[in-house]
């Protein structure tokens, strides 16, 4: 008897839907790059890889996975870059109302359109945390809003969208582009606080959106439009977990993976970035969690300290 495909490989009680918080959702999905294509091959790269993966993370000293992981089925359609807007959206909202931590990993950059739309309709006054090598602003290209040229531009007029790493747009985005949001790579490189700076400008619900791009090709040179001058793996992590620690990240996607046979460490990378990434989320929470135990224990003794003061008297 054949069983389902797990995240990573991890044991069936670890990867139910009703068990596990958190989903990850793949959209194979290529439909508009302009350049290298490949994108829609990238989700299966990454899994194959995360079967790979050490799942204890020394860093965090944790085993997220333990935390339930759900690996949905693909998303397919195919016809027309609006229909996979629309399926993104549908799906990824109706596992965030199931109280869902909710991931995506693509495909394209166009498919965080309408994982960004949902996120927007279920959480008050969110924050896109864009990190990226483009802009990714211009309303329409090659006919379409749902290019991935296209896919922060909706972010951009309906969220506080926070850009990270940008070293190449188009003239006609900065007409679009509030720069005061935007953190250019070659202003980044002499910077101390850009990190600090980024987070202040946050609200409390921020979701990511991870174009690899960001990366600089010499860690990740496997995607459709590598940029030189990219973030670098150890200030990349320092800036997640800054973020993750100081703020309510409410849910990410990782996009534009383009697989090749013969370097298969970007595969890698991609899948440790997502693993720390959940590692991160779940370490806060666990704090949190920990925080607010620990003060309804200080209450509790309080009250019966109180109360014994009381009976005393």
């Amino acid at each position: 008897m054949n069983t389902r495909k797990t995240y990573a490989g991890i044991p069936e009680k670890y990867a139910g839907l009703e068990s596990s918080k958190i989903v990850l959702v793949p959209v194979p999905y290529d439909g508009t790059s302009t350049w290298g294509k490949g994108a829609d091959k990238g989700p299966d790269a990454f899994l194959h890889a995360s079967e790979n993966m050490e799942l204890y993370d020394i860093e965090t000293n944790s085993e997220v996975y333990k935390q339930g992981i759900y690996l949905t089925d693909a998303i397919t359609e195919n016809s027309t870059p609006d229909t996979i807007v629309e399926a993104v959206h549908d799906t990824i909202k109706s596992y965030i109302k199931r109280n869902k931590f909710v991931t995506l990993f693509g495909g394209e950059h166009s498919v965080s359109i309408g994982a960004i739309r949902a996120f927007n309709e279920c959480f008050n006054n969110l924050t896109v945390l864009q990190i990226d090598a483009h802009a990714d602003l211009r309303k329409d290209y090659e006919g379409s809003p749902y290019n991935h040229a296209c896919a922060l531009y909706e972010a951009n007029q309906n969220t506080n969208l926070i850009q990270v790493g940008i070293r190449s747009m188009d003239s006609s985005e900065k007409r679009v582009m509030n720069e005061d949001n935007v953190f250019f790579a070659h202003d980044m490189l002499n910077d101390d606080y850009w990190m600090d700076n980024a987070i202040e400008l946050m609200t409390d619900n921020v979701y990511i959106t991870f174009d690899l791009d960001a990366l600089d090709p010499s860690i990740l040179p496997s995607t459709g439009t590598p940029e030189p001058g990219g973030l670098l793996w150890y200030e990349t992590l320092e800036f997640l977990k800054k973020v993750f620690e100081e703020k309510n990240v409410v849910g990410f996607d990782i996009v534009e993976l383009c697989p090749n046979k013969s370097e298969k460490s970007s595969d890698f990378v991609a899948a440790k970035l997502y693993y720390k990434m959940l590692s991160y989320k779940f370490e806060a929470q666990d704090a949190d969690d920990d925080n607010e135990n620990l003060y309804s224990t200080q209450k509790e003794n309080n009250i019966n300290r109180l109360k014994y003061n009381q009976d005393e008297y």
